[in-house]
């Protein structure tokens, strides 16, 4: 938490991944299981892809770079050349969201701090071809304002889209929180003025999101 806990939290942009959603390793194998994949494996192949576009393995997807039918051939390829795996990654958005799960508690605690006046938002590294399963399982009235890396072809934990979100909240990065399962994009809002809360389990998220909030 930054020093600026005094002025109080009038900002709460949550991301999607891994906080709206079961944590990242349990999606990520949910995706593989099906496949015979070993997660580290589909890690590695989306690094090297990546690593082709100067960027971190999702961003040529969520920025966008590349459109995902593409992206999921070169990941196809990678799997091949580093793994000798044959893998199918056409379809990924569909099977991504396949049987995925909310996270009800953390909805209803930001429902909860929206109806008492504080601004809600989501702020998320989210690929074009996810936008319409997301709003099937999240209401997106449920938001103030919604900043998406596709949108916007920046990303966390980048401070330009920290900024951008301060903007549109009209609210000062020193009353802003982004709640986020990536220890990386937290530090990135801290660096940008704002709050950072390490999601890693609702209760303790809700428990400190309401001390910042107090």
């Amino acid at each position: 938490m930054t020093d600026a806990a005094k002025d109080g939290v009038r900002a709460v942009w949550t991301d999607f991944r891994g906080v709206l959603t079961p944590p990242l390793p349990w999606a990520v194998d949910s995706f593989c299981r099906p496949m015979g994949l070993e997660p580290a494996a589909l890690h590695a192949a989306m690094r090297t892809v990546g690593r082709r576009y100067g960027t971190s393995s999702m961003a040529p997807l969520d920025t966008p770079l590349v459109a995902e039918d593409e992206w999921g051939r070169q990941v196809e390829a990678a799997l091949l050349d580093q793994f000798g795996i044959r893998a199918d990654m056409s379809g990924f958005a569909e099977r991504w969201f396949a049987d995925r799960r909310v996270n009800r508690p953390w909805i209803d605690e930001l429902e909860r701090i929206r109806a008492e006046g504080v601004f809600v938002g989501l702020l998320s590294n989210m690929p074009p071809g996810w936008d319409p399963y997301w709003r099937q399982m999240v209401d997106p009235g449920l938001f103030d304002d919604l900043v998406m890396s596709f949108e916007t072809g920046c990303r966390k934990p980048d401070r330009e889209i920290f900024d951008l979100a301060v903007r549109r909240s009209g609210i000062p990065a020193a009353r802003s929180l982004l709640a986020d399962d990536l220890a990386e994009n937290c530090e990135g809002a801290v660096l940008a003025g704002w709050h950072g809360l390490h999601f890693t389990d609702t209760a303790d998220a809700v428990r400190v999101l309401r001390k910042e909030l107090a």
